[in-house]
């Protein structure tokens, strides 16, 4: 990297660009499910320097995947007139998100490691599939092959590394959510992506199937969630039986607003969603570590 790229230039100060490169990593998902799986590490008994290591290798991860996407798709995102995306707009240098991609990727190993050579494996491959899914997945029918894999390995990696066994449920919950995660977060941009050849599972399929995929992938991990943390005794019947309904509720609303051209309204439910499951996991995670 050339110091010259974090220098003031034609486009703003030093302050405008480390902020632009912090909005090139996606900041919404990365935040979420980097605060998600460390609230996850604290109830599964992982110890203060336990639950920072798990929340680094998460967020290196995230920011990898994140800044990767920005970086390949520079030139695509300004093709489309996607102001909003920094790269494509010119406020920071593609070539700085690339390198920011390559050094998160080179840190979460070690930081992965830290929690076992089996669990920081696994969280790897987790990584290695978003990673995937920038270099060419998102273009083909396998799209969302990435998103069931990175999310079904997330809780599975905190509980391994906690000393638990994880359950059966728990990478299948974790892969459904990830599969609607991937549907409703497409919606948005299936018009700009088709515009420049990506072609995924979601853009084959259509913007109305494509929200009938992502509302009943959502609603299926909340069942399989509540089903499974229903034998630990950890939270009570009664809401477990609320959540899924809930869930439902707030996709039911968010997809409704989402018809609205360009409106991110799905992919915000998704997140809500994904809380609402989140709060059950975390609530009973000292039951998966015993």
């Amino acid at each position: 990297m050339r110091p010259a790229e974090f220098g003031p230039g034609p486009d703003g100060s030093v302050t405008r660009r480390v902020l632009a490169l912090a909005r090139s990593c996606h900041p919404e998902p990365t935040v979420a499910v980097t605060a998600l799986v460390t609230a996850l590490a604290v109830t599964t008994g992982r110890d203060s320097v336990g639950v920072l290591l798990v929340a680094a290798a998460v967020l290196t991860g995230q920011l990898s995947i994140g800044w990767l996407n920005d970086h390949l798709d520079a030139g695509r995102d300004r093709a489309v007139g996607r102001t909003d995306k920094p790269a494509a707009a010119g406020v920071v240098d593609p070539r700085t998100v690339g390198v920011a991609a390559l050094v998160a990727a080179v840190l979460c190993v070690p930081l992965s490691l830290a929690s076992g050579v089996l669990a920081g494996g696994l969280h790897l491959v987790a990584v290695a599939a978003g990673l995937a899914y920038d270099l060419g997945l998102k273009a083909t029918r396998a799209s969302v092959v990435p998103y069931a894999v990175c999310f079904g390995l997330l809780p599975v990696f905190v509980v391994l590394g906690s000393g638990g066994a994880p359950p059966w449920w728990l990478p299948v919950a974790g892969a459904l959510l990830g599969s609607g995660a991937h549907f409703a977060n497409v919606l948005p941009d299936l018009d700009d992506d088709l515009a420049t050849g990506v072609r995924g599972l979601p853009h084959r399929l259509g913007a109305a199937r494509s929200r009938i995929a992502a509302a009943a992938l959502l609603l299926a991990a909340s069942v399989v969630l509540a089903g499974g943390v229903s034998g630990s005794g950890a939270v009570p019947v009664g809401v477990l039986v609320a959540a899924p309904v809930v869930a439902g509720a707030v996709l039911v609303a968010g997809f409704r607003v989402g018809r609205r051209p360009g409106s991110r309204a799905p992919f915000r439910a998704v997140l809500v969603v994904a809380l609402i499951d989140v709060v059950l996991l975390v609530a009973a995670g000292p039951a998966l570590v015993t």
